[in-house]
């Protein structure tokens, strides 16, 4: 909602100030097509030349983080915490038992509960193979801390590669724009015999690469790479909490003291209350008495 009332914003503060003095849109209209042409070809040309397929692909789908936002919600942090707390149990009171839920999450009924937990595969796997490495009996737990470390920031890097394909993208929008703009004024030195309003009307069309280059880099472009990474600094609070609450595991720490460093760890403006997380963690334990 914000993304699109942003660029709404936009436009109307920019082309609405250049209206409001006195400006006239025939030249901007009748010039975009062409200059959309070289500068936006060109840059979905760099973009395709300096992106592999699935760059491509990850950079597309993530456009619509702009408008969505972050994927987890106050709810899915609750969830999660509960989540974790069942499989901990298990592990600890029936660690044979634990291996149907995480060999099979997809078959599990603890994952079953959490139907949007179990759709995310990283934060799945995530999971799974944290809980069969705590099996494993690792007599360090910082080895298993240390891989956690190790992947979390490796997904964290790949799904920052949109943002900064999108960024690379609006450093170059506005030398497009020049260069477009440079083609304007050849074009217009080719028709230097022609009357003055003639003249006037080709070089205004000519400045309009230039400020549609400026336009996209800092008005649309920009603030798409800095929403995207936002969004995913955002949603990976949700694993830094997997791995907290995992982590406390590993060094036996009580299963109740474990989900509290979780909560502690989730983000204020996500973070359940005590109290509430204590009533879904009680209504958990009587389902299971």
């Amino acid at each position: 909602m914000f993304g699109l009332i942003g660029i709404v914003v936009i436009f109307a503060m920019v082309f609405g100030g250049y209206l409001a003095a006195g400006g006239k849109l025939g030249i901007i209209l009748k010039s975009l097509p062409f200059e959309m042409m070289m500068i936006g070809g060109a840059a979905v040309g760099a973009f395709l030349i300096s992106n592999d397929l699935a760059g491509i692909k990850h950079t597309v789908k993530d456009i619509g983080k702009v408008f969505k936002g972050a994927k987890w919600k106050n709810e899915d942090y609750k969830d999660l915490l509960c989540l974790l707390f069942e499989l901990i149990r298990v592990a600890r009171s029936n660690p044979v038992g634990l291996d149907e839920h995480i060999e099979s999450p997809e078959e599990s009924s603890i994952f079953g509960k959490y139907p949007k937990i179990l759709t995310d595969k990283e934060a799945v796997n995530l999971i799974c193979d944290t809980l069969r490495s705590a099996a494993m009996n690792y007599d360090d737990p910082h080895q298993v801390e240390e891989v956690l470390e190790k992947r979390m920031e490796a997904n964290h890097h790949h799904a920052l590669h949109s943002s900064h394909a999108l960024q690379t993208v609006a450093d170059g929008l506005p030398a497009l724009g020049i260069v477009a703009a440079v083609l304007g004024v050849i074009k217009t030195m080719g028709s230097i015999d022609q009357p003055p309003e003639i003249l006037g009307k080709m070089i205004g069309g000519a400045l309009v690469g230039t400020f549609l280059g400026v336009f996209l880099a800092y008005g649309l472009v920009a603030p798409f790479a800095s929403k995207v990474k936002a969004v995913v600094e955002e949603d990976g609070h949700f694993y830094h909490l997997i791995r907290e609450v995992l982590v406390a595991n590993l060094y036996n720490h009580p299963t109740n003291m474990c989900i509290e460093v979780g909560r502690q760890n989730t983000p204020s403006h996500h973070r359940p209350s005590f109290t509430d997380l204590e009533e879904a963690l009680k209504t958990i334990k009587q389902e299971a008495a």
